[in-house]
């Protein structure tokens, strides 16, 4: 093969492209159709506003970890985690993967937070607003919709990037045509629906991993097995080694600047977890017992996705690679992994690559169009504009906020495309801009003490300062200020750690000047849920049959509460553990004995990573369907009934009260009359 740079052409037809992102979209959206009618049908579950954005409150852990996986398997995952490991070698994809699940496991903190605190939030912001009033809530809403918009770029720019390489459609139509799907089916479904497609995202990709990694490591006639892989990478580190990696080999964790770009990661991915509305609103919709495993789980679970993947198709471009080497361009645009996929799989490589970033970029898109719609509706329009508001008009509010979010986003994103700003570029930047509220926005949940002159002022001044930060080192180490400057690892480095770490001066300093607030969280529980009594009545469906309904936040029983409170300590406790381990005691010895892997190290290496991700498909593919079997099997069984004509007693349907009836049947107690209807009935 003669030297050079790789040159990609599109292996698939753009009617293929087309095909996948409209076709694939409108059938999630037909199928959302019908399991929200289904779920109306037989669970009574209406798409009121509670439902919509809180799916009311009911759902269990292992639903909830597949929700996580999926919602943080962004576009960016797979294919910058392949980059870094294209780049840095085996250190990459466990740089990738470490820097970017401890977030997701001390999140579940203040998952479990937020439901002691404020039991009927609807958002974060909401709880925010409860205690320090306007002026902070509206800092944090600037914050919160800037992790939104960057993290939703994120998504197009490198979902596009890839259609475009694979099938030619135009980068611009494919940021346009990739959220009409997703758009349609979370209109229709609210979180719930992004819970369902989240599950049947997760799967598809879980299922593409397993793929690309046993064609790498067991069946390709190039490669097919951990030895020949092996061998690859000590002929490509010695054809061009890794500048600041020990002994320029791709089979070390001692990189420079695999660790720069850990550190990074590191911190820019606190922000866009902890400030990312999504991931609360996912807390929210859990039941209260449900959230801490299902975060646990979550993440330990997405470990393994980036790890894998990036073990397999990074280190795989740079096996296949020959003499061709992939531009630096390419690299940061995040077309390793498709080159990988050609490579290994060829025509069915492609297919296989376009539809698992398709499956990457919708499911995280829908988890945030429902972020910023709860935020649009909640904390814009109910707080400021209609307090009054009820459940109908606030849906009309939501729908209208995804649709407008889209359409919006898409034209940001093909903004960014010609402007030359590519997906690795935003990936480092996100830090940068969104980091400097992590800390002030924990301490509402964590800290009583924290005034409100300290929660406002904290997020824009490390802002200040991590530009400043970011800004100075760029011009200083290269002289001019560009894309390609301002994105090289030194420079971000300084504006990240700026923007997380000058908060955590801040703060504290502001607080104790003007003195503590002494916060009790009452304020926080007495937010109330929304009044969706005209949507049920529309419905015809009585509303204390609904879930999530059901109001008040003293219906926090004292046997719910011990149990929020012993998984607060069990959280903190096994949180802080496990990121001991992910962040010290596993890599820091390998980085710092600069340990070059042998063959049988590396072998053992990828059959862990194997292993992990079986472990994964467990426990997001297999442990969801285990804990909804009942309601599985009882809304099959009501569907048959219906379809055998048998027409079985819908519960929840509205009859005519008799005069002197009280009503007061709790809804546990009309469940169980309407169960025994359908029992009775078949």
């Amino acid at each position: 093969m003669s030297s050079g740079t790789v040159v990609f052409e599109a292996p698939l037809s753009q009617g293929f492209g087309y095909g996948i992102i409209l076709g694939l979209g409108f059938a999630f959206a037909l199928l959302m159709i019908f399991i929200t009618w289904a779920l109306k049908r037989y669970q009574h579950e209406v798409q009121t506003s509670e439902m919509f954005s809180t799916a009311g409150r009911s759902v269990k852990s292992g639903l909830v970890a597949a929700a996580v996986v999926s919602s943080w398997t962004w576009a960016a995952t797979l294919l910058q985690s392949s980059s870094v490991a294209y780049e840095y070698g085996i250190s990459g994809p466990f740089f990738y993967a470490s820097g970017a699940t401890v977030q997701i496991l001390l999140f579940a903190t203040l998952a479990i937070e937020l439901k002691r605190r404020a039991p009927n939030a609807h958002t974060f912001l909401e709880a925010i607003h409860a205690r320090y009033g306007t002026v902070v809530h509206a800092v944090f809403i600037v914050f919160c919709l800037m992790t939104n918009i960057l993290v939703t770029a994120m998504l197009l720019t490198g979902g596009s990037a890839v259609m475009t390489s694979m099938t030619g459609v135009p980068t611009p139509a494919a940021c346009f045509l990739l959220p009409i799907g997703v758009v349609l089916y979370t209109l229709f479904g609210g979180i719930k629906a992004t819970f369902i497609t989240d599950y049947m995202h997760t799967v598809v990709i879980i299922v593409v991993i397993f793929l690309f990694s046993f064609s790498a490591y067991a069946t390709n006639e190039t490669l097919g097995s951990p030895s020949k892989v092996y061998d690859a990478l000590v002929a490509a580190a010695k054809a061009h080694p890794v500048a600041g990696n020990a002994e320029g080999s791709y089979l070390t964790m001692r990189s420079k600047n695999g660790g720069i770009f850990w550190v990074i990661n590191l911190v820019g991915n606190f922000g866009t977890v902890f400030l990312d509305n999504g991931y609360y609103n996912k807390a929210i919709a859990a039941s209260p017992v449900h959230a801490f495993p299902g975060y646990i789980i979550g993440g330990l679970c997405w470990f393994a996705i980036p790890w894998l993947c990036a073990s397999t198709m990074g280190i795989s471009a740079l096996a296949l690679e020959g003499s061709q080497r992939i531009s630096s361009t390419d690299v940061t645009a995040g077309l390793v992994l498709p080159y990988a996929a050609v490579q290994l799989l060829g025509h069915s490589g492609a297919v296989a690559t376009t539809l698992m970033i398709f499956m990457a970029v919708t499911s995280a898109f829908s988890a945030q169009l429902i972020a910023v719609s709860s935020i649009f509706t909640y904390d814009i329009y109910q707080a400021y504009i209609d307090p009054t508001a009820k459940g109908k008009k606030l849906v009309w509010i939501s729908h209208m906020s995804c649709i407008v979010y889209s359409i919006i986003m898409a034209a940001f994103a093909t903004g960014l495309y010609y402007a030359g700003v590519g997906m690795g570029y935003l990936y480092l930047l996100m830090g940068v801009i969104i980091s400097s509220a992590v800390f002030p926005g924990a301490m509402t949940l964590l800290w009583k003490g924290q005034n409100w002159i300290a929660a406002a002022a904290s997020p824009p001044l490390g802002l200040v300062v991590s530009l400043i930060a970011w800004l100075v080192t760029a011009k200083k180490e290269y002289g001019v200020l560009t894309v390609t400057t301002t994105g090289e690892n030194y420079p971000m480095l300084a504006g990240n750690v700026a923007a997380l770490l000058s908060p955590i001066i801040f703060s504290p300093v502001l607080t104790f000047i003007f003195g503590q607030q002494n916060y009790d969280y009452e304020s926080m529980r007495a937010i109330r849920k929304v009044d969706d009594t005209d949507v049920a009545a529309a419905a015809h469906v009585d509303i204390e049959l609904i879930p999530g309904e059901t109001d008040d936040p003293s219906d926090q029983s004292e046997e719910e509460t011990r149990k929020l409170n012993k998984a607060a300590f069990y959280s903190r406790t096994l949180t802080v553990i496990m990121t001991v381990c992910l962040l010290i005691l596993w890599p820091i010895p390998m980085y710092g004995s600069s340990y070059v892997f042998s063959k049988k190290f590396f072998t053992g290496w990828v059959v862990v990573g194997m292993l992990w991700l079986f472990g994964t498909a467990f426990g997001v593919v297999v442990f969801p369907l285990y804990e909804g079997r009942h309601s599985i099997v009882r809304v099959v069984r009501m569907m048959a009934l219906d379809a055998m004509g048998k027409k079985p007693a819908l519960q929840g349907h509205k009859a005519p009260r008799e005069e002197g009836q009280s009503g007061i049947a709790t809804p546990t107690e009309k469940m169980k009359e309407a169960q025994a209807k359908d029992v009775t009935q078949a």
